[in-house]
């Protein structure tokens, strides 16, 4: 509780005010994000009771996408219902919205001049030190027992032995969770909440509407594009691809960029994996949750296919269908769910089915780590296909020193100086330039 609370019930455009101010400052990832939004909204203001904000984070952990954007749609629909939410949730992704897709423009239209081509070289290789701090830090956090540690080799051997597709290993990770969270608990030490909810029980009927509602509002643009330009065009190829991807994106960012940045990159041929890095390193330094990194690969997606609209139209229609369709399900998760967050909290089976899933994802972001390592630190890979095993080799003559050496800096950096990464990437890139000349 907040010592000197503002206000119990603030008023909209009190709440107006403070969405946009977390929105223009959520830098630094999920965890920075949330810390932020507990320092305005609980510890300031006392708008939100402690234990309410963890109730509610512990709900958007259970959600597919950003647990960030849905915590902040979260907070604003329990302080002014659905208008809050809205406006919560809008304000928290547009500021981001915005500058990705204007560095989105710089980008191709600077791409072929040397600098910037030296700029991104630093980019990226810090990209693959922030990575591997990701998976550090998650596996730190979440593999507390033998089972988890082997859940977590499994998806990664899976993955990159065997190209089984992410959403096959998220979502068979989380219903042996729920089995095991039924027979073996202590194998997951998943927590749920005990006792009997408080509060009524909320309508099913309404429940239904409002997800009827929703599912109408997220496909919309979708029908359009088929109406209009059918479903050979790659408007509707980013929007089908982006709402599979919206359903399945458990466990945060990193665990569904690998899987993205494989069918984005090798799958679509949307954009290169050199290209992709840059593009995580663009989400990185803006504010917003870092999957709008979706947005830059919609946009080029959407650049290079543009007709018959022209490059920079067809790049910007692309980049904000992608923006909506990986959005526009948060709201609909919160607006659903939200009424049912006591139930869910006491659901002993699905926080095993979550808690395993986490598990698993932290072979998705080893995956995802090695990936970027083999496209960053190498210009060159073939791929070798030997049986069900399929994996990209790096070739050894187009080792990139300079890369290597920014992305060992970027990680002493990171790991031993502790410094944010809005700072990293901004030296590396000044590192890729000075090294861009460089044979």
């Amino acid at each position: 509780m907040a010592d000197t609370p503002e206000s119990a019930q603030p008023s909209f455009g009190a709440l107006v005010r403070v969405s946009a101010e977390v929105g223009a400052l959520s830098f630094g990832g999920p965890a920075g994000q949330i810390a932020l939004m507990h320092g305005e909204f609980v510890e300031k203001r006392g708008w939100i009771e402690e234990a309410e904000f963890l109730h509610a984070l512990n709900l958007c952990h259970l959600l597919p996408g950003p647990e960030a954007q849905q915590l902040a749609t979260y907070l604003g629909w329990r302080l002014h219902g659905w208008r809050g939410g809205l406006v919560s949730g809008l304000l928290f992704v547009l500021p981001g919205a915005f500058v990705i897709l204007a560095l989105s423009i710089l980008y191709v239209h600077a791409a072929g001049l040397g600098w910037f081509a030296a700029l991104f070289l630093g980019i990226k290789a810090a990209v693959l030190a922030v990575v591997v701090q990701a998976l550090v830090r998650i596996a730190g956090r979440t593999l507390d027992t033998a089972f988890k540690r082997v859940l977590a080799g499994v998806a990664f051997v899976a993955l990159f032995l065997f190209a089984v597709p992410f959403p096959v290993v998220v979502l068979g990770a989380g219903a042996l969770g729920m089995v095991i969270a039924g027979r073996r608990p202590e194998w997951l030490r998943a927590h749920a909440a005990d006792g009997d909810p408080a509060g009524p029980v909320p309508r099913i009927g309404a429940t239904v509407r409002t997800v009827a509602i929703g599912i109408a509002i997220w496909a919309a643009p979708l029908a359009l594009v088929l109406v209009t330009l059918g479903n050979q065009h790659v408007l509707w190829r980013i929007g089908l691809f982006f709402s599979q991807l919206a359903v399945v994106t458990f466990g945060g960012a990193y665990a569904v960029l690998a899987y993205m940045a494989q069918q984005a990159v090798q799958s679509m041929h949307w954009l290169s994996a050199g290209e992709m890095a840059d593009g995580l390193g663009l989400a990185e330094t803006t504010p917003g949750p870092l999957i709008m990194v979706t947005q830059f690969v919609g946009f080029l997606a959407g650049t290079r296919a543009a007709a018959p609209f022209s490059p920079l139209v067809g790049g910007i229609a692309a980049a904000a269908l992608t923006t909506w369709v990986t959005f526009v399900p948060c709201f609909l998760w919160i607006f659903a769910l939200a009424p049912w967050m006591e139930r869910l909290r006491r659901a002993k089976r699905l926080a095993g089915g979550l808690a395993a899933v986490t598990a698993a994802v932290v072979g998705v972001i080893a995956n995802l780590a090695l990936w970027f390592a083999v496209h960053v630190i190498f210009t060159r890979s073939v791929r070798v296909n030997a049986g069900p095993i399929a994996i990209d080799m790096p070739l050894a003559a187009s080792f990139d020193w300079r890369a290597a050496l920014i992305a060992v800096v970027a990680a002493v950096l990171l790991f031993r100086f502790r410094l944010a990464v809005w700072k990293v990437l901004p030296i590396a890139a000044l590192a890729g330039v000075a090294l861009g000349q460089a044979a």
